[in-house]
């Protein structure tokens, strides 16, 4: 009898504008060159809001408040039965020296920056609807889906 698939992994990450500049961390083992916003995998028992709080917190040192979610995001790589859904919140800046140094505590982040939209063009960046749901085309846009993007082309 074959095992069951591993359910997907619940992750949450931060749309942080910072004068109108996005905040990406780079968090996957030895691909330097690709960027995501930050955030990481949801723990039992604490809200999605909290989690994000406490990722955030980790990766970059600074403090947030966590607003409505506007994107949804799933990656998968089925060679290694991975599944992940990501729930991507906005997020405001509330403590915290955006342009400080800092070190995360858990060893992921390598490096962060704050980008504008402009230089979201010279990167690689996923998931490919981050840049949309950072900066909408209108200011009601509803929530966005993103399903099933590869993990790494």
């Amino acid at each position: 009898m074959t095992p069951p698939a591993p359910l997907p992994r619940l992750a949450v990450r931060a749309v942080l504008l910072h004068e109108d500049r996005l905040l990406l961390v780079n968090a996957y083992a030895g691909r330097t060159d690709l960027w995501c916003a930050p955030g990481g995998g949801v723990l039992a028992h604490d809200s999605l809001p909290q989690n994000l709080q406490r990722e955030v917190q980790e990766e970059t040192g600074l403090e947030i408040a966590v607003d409505a979610p506007c994107l949804v995001n799933e990656f998968h790589d089925p060679e290694r039965g991975f599944h992940q859904v990501e729930v991507f919140f906005r997020c405001r800046l509330l403590a915290g020296d955006p342009e400080g140094d800092w070190r995360d505590t858990e060893g992921v982040v390598g490096a962060r920056r704050w980008v504008t939209r402009d230089q979201m063009e010279g990167l690689r960046v996923k998931p490919e609807g981050l840049k949309a749901a950072a900066w909408p085309a209108r200011a009601a846009e509803p929530l966005l889906y993103d399903p099933l993007e590869p993990l790494l082309p």
